[in-house]
């Protein structure tokens, strides 16, 4: 919400200065963002009048001139503007001077060798406006020599507040200044309180068909007006806001939206055609909105239509169509209720925001309609002219009184601050509030009433605040919470530990945190969908294509590779730690606590030692998931290589590049893998890139362990022995079956196997595959002695007959 010093002070009676004002809304809570002097900028820029203009010597479009600064000797500046002229008054930047639309400094120079002592300005070049025909031409009795910020009235500082979500009534200036004057820095103006009676019937009838949509509905026409140019003062106050003033109809719906928080519409009568109807779209109309684009509605939402067309998405933006001109005569205001939820979903389907979408939203005040109107009216009459009709009241708007039970001890038992009541009365009360003493049983308590423009007042503890950040956030004393005696005991529960362990492992492993939407675009939930679990689609989205809560944390990884990889990073190494949500029995919310990381494009470079670029394989992937898992505490020793995971319904993953990692045939603890070449393709992402997801949730417990303890190390006192099989088996064997054999054929003295060499060839049967496998032995008390290692080597052939496999001769 920005403002200027000066539209504050419309409503605001204060000596208070900006500073001041800037401190008092940071301690009563309201966060201010910003504070700019756009003259801060203008430094250095004057009132200059053209004495003379001679052209350039060396250039057909130049002028040489002499410019009067107000002071010494005439300047000699050097400009190409058309309307440059002897009698021109301007404006001058003098060297030194920085111009605010480019951040040049300005220094004297030769331009085609005639020195040019600073710059004769438009307007685009001051940032005032998109101007820059000429340059700048100033009143002839403008002050030759001043400062132009000063001259302009430009010397208005402009505040940037950010509004929380549960404040719609500072969604105004004369919001804010009510909650300054009630901390003390001034006196709050009333508002004009003229009512219009009007001297002819209205000629537009206004109706209610969607009572839920629209409950209320006043307007009023206003005939003969003419749509010029808005006055200065209220153009200075809408750039201060960031708008662009328009036309006078315009600005005036503007103004008293940004002034009073009151969103408005003006319609041109002659647009119009019969009844002007508060209803539901029907299925397949549309309308050309006030940004020129146009929007398909459906019948879930409310518009403003006549007897011909739909000209108003209501609350949002108004239509082309009806849209006041230079020509328009007669104008039909507009000043409804808007149900909050229908409109935020109607801005949400069509993707449409606006600054009256975003007041109704946080909730319009239902009390201000008529007075509302009655302002409209009266800034409407005194600019543009013109009659005005009777007013029309239609439906009712939803004003309910809301009264809250409060105890004035509250303050400190709650707010920490001690209060007295009179001045506790004295806050709520310049606020809006009002306030009536109950006596119950002996005993006594306010009953406070709201005032219609604070929707967010539901209990006590919401008077407390009032209270309490009016007298000053800052006054709440610093309080050291009590802590107990000796060492502290951790706080982490298990589950935060696992994290913890978990993520320090990822991001030692060169992988980097990402921290992605819990919510997904449709179309990208699909490939990851879980068997079985519909999931859950939010009903009030932040955004159409983030409505999807994520059943992975894959595709929010894919998509931030895809967006790296359009910055040109060549590797990307991702990884997330997160919630997954499905749906539980019973349709019940369950998260589920995971791990995903994705792996995309190049794990080595090319070089001069290994040639072209190795790029990630399903086999990187399963490496970093059992590092991983190793890091949770799962028993990685004892986990199973399987085949897909059945749970899951997409085909996200290559049918012959992926498997599972499972903790017995039916718990799957991790899922690896090539990402499947469409899924690659539709998340845009450029060559190999594998994925992995672990299900931390599954990883079992250490029993009679309340988190994960890792055994006291105790190096053996014998040297282990390693030595080495050659295995002719079956293709169709996988070589963690094998491992897993040999691992099983002397489980006490076999503390290792691995796979170093796999051969198909010459000498290698058709059909079958050789592995060549290293087992490490650890001797206990004694060394192993030959007869020792022949009977563990016996059993581990034997082991791996089982399998179909043969020493390899």
């Amino acid at each position: 919400m920005k403002f200027s010093l000066s539209w504050l002070k419309d409503h605001l009676d204060t000596d208070a200065s900006a500073a001041e004002i800037a401190a008092k809304l940071n301690e009563i809570g309201l966060e201010l963002e910003d504070l700019d002097n756009p003259a801060e900028a203008l430094a250095g820029f004057r009132v200059a009048k053209v004495l003379t203009a001679a052209k350039h010597p060396d250039a057909d479009k130049l002028q040489v001139l002499t410019v009067d600064t107000g002071e010494g000797d005439p300047l000699q500046v050097v400009c190409g503007a058309p309307n440059a002229r002897a009698g021109l008054i301007g404006v001058l930047g003098l060297p030194g001077a920085v111009v605010p639309s480019n951040g040049m400094e300005m220094r004297k120079a030769a331009i085609r060798g005639v020195e040019s002592n600073g710059m004769m300005c438009s307007a685009r070049e001051l940032d005032l406006s998109d101007e820059h025909e000429g340059i700048i031409e100033l009143p002839a009795d403008a002050p030759v020599g001043s400062d132009y910020a000063a001259f302009a009235g430009l010397d208005d500082p402009v505040f940037d507040v950010a509004i929380t979500p549960n404040r719609p009534d500072c969604m105004g200036v004369y919001g804010i200044a009510r909650d300054l004057a009630a901390a003390g820095l001034g006196t709050l103006k009333p508002l004009p309180d003229r009512v219009y009676e009007g001297g002819f019937p209205c000629p537009v009838r206004i109706a209610i068909e969607d009572a839920e949509g629209c409950p209320a509905f006043y307007g009023r026409a206003i005939r003969g007006v003419t749509n010029g140019e808005s006055p200065a003062w209220m153009q200075a106050r809408l750039k201060s806001a960031g708008q662009r003033p328009i036309s006078a109809l315009v600005d005036i719906t503007n103004y008293v939206m940004l002034a009073y928080g009151r969103p408005s519409h003006a319609y041109d009568i002659a647009q119009l055609t019969g009844t002007l109807t508060a209803r539901r779209a029907k299925a397949g109309e549309g309308v050309t909105a006030l940004n020129e684009k146009h929007y398909l509605l459906d019948d879930s939402m409310t518009v403003i239509a006549d007897d011909a067309q739909v000209h108003d998405i209501a609350g949002i933006m108004g239509g082309e169509h009806s849209g006041c001109s230079d020509a328009t005569t007669d104008v039909l205001l507009e000043v409804a209720a808007f149900d909050p939820v229908r409109l935020a979903h109607t801005g949400r389907a069509l993707n449409l925001t606006s600054d009256a979408r975003s007041r109704f939203e946080r909730g319009i005040d239902p009390a201000f309609l008529a007075p509302g109107l009655e302002l409209l009216t009266g800034l409407i009459l005194d600019i543009c002219g013109g009659e005005a009709s009777e007013a029309l009241h239609v439906g009712a708007p939803p004003v309910a009184a809301q009264v809250v039970r409060y105890e004035p001890a509250l303050a400190e038992t709650l707010g920490g601050i001690a209060v007295r009541e009179d001045e506790q009365r004295a806050i709520l009360t310049s606020l809006g509030f009002e306030i009536a003493v109950v006596e119950e049983g002996g005993e006594s308590h306010w009953a406070v009433t709201a005032p219609s423009w604070r929707p967010d007042v539901d209990g006590a503890a919401d008077i407390v605040e009032e209270v309490i950040r009016i007298r000053g956030l800052d006054a709440i004393a610093s309080v050291a919470l009590p802590r107990a005696e000796g060492v502290a005991r951790p706080t982490a529960t298990p589950v935060q530990a696992l994290e913890r362990r978990v993520r320090r492992a990822a991001a030692s492993r060169g992988m980097h945190e990402a921290v992605t939407w819990s919510f997904l675009p449709a179309d990208q939930a699909g490939a990851f969908a879980v068997e079985g679990s519909e999931p859950w689609v939010l009903a009030n989205p932040i955004s159409e294509d983030l409505k999807v809560m994520r059943q992975s944390l894959l595709p929010g990884l894919l998509s931030a590779v895809a967006r790296n990889q359009a910055r040109g990073a060549n590797d990307v190494r991702l990884f997330e730690l997160g919630r997954r949500y499905l749906r539980g029995p019973g349709g019940a919310s369950d998260e589920r606590l995971a791990l995903g990381l994705v792996l995309a494009g190049e794990k080595q470079p090319r070089g001069w030692r290994n040639g072209k670029a190795v790029p990630f394989d399903a086999f990187d992937a399963k490496a970093e998931v059992e590092a991983l898992l190793a890091a949770a505490g799962a028993p990685v020793d004892r986990l199973m290589v399987m085949g897909a995971d059945e749970s899951w319904s997409g085909n996200a993953f290559h049918p012959g590049q992926s498997a599972t990692l499972r903790l017995g045939p039916k718990n799957v603890l991790a899922r690896f893998g090539t990402l499947h070449p469409l899924v690659a393709k539709q998340f845009d992402i450029a060559g190999a890139v594998v994925a992995a997801e672990i299900f931390l949730d599954a990883v079992p417990a250490k029993k009679g362990a309340s988190g994960f303890t890792r055994a006291t190390y105790a190096p053996p006192a014998l040297q282990p022995v390693m030595r080495d099989f050659a295995f002719l088996v079956p293709d169709t064997l996988a070589a963690g079956d094998l491992l897993k054999a040999v691992r099983g054929a002397e489980k006490q003295l076999i503390t290792d196997a691995r796979i170093f060499d796999e051969f198909r060839g010459q000498g290698v049967p058709e059909g079958h595959k050789s592995l060549a496998v290293e087992i490490v032995l650890q001797p206990g008390d004694a060394s192993f002695t030959e007869a020792d290692l022949s009977a563990i080597s016996a059993k581990v052939v034997a082991s791996a007959a089982k399998l179909g496999a043969s020493l390899r001769g």
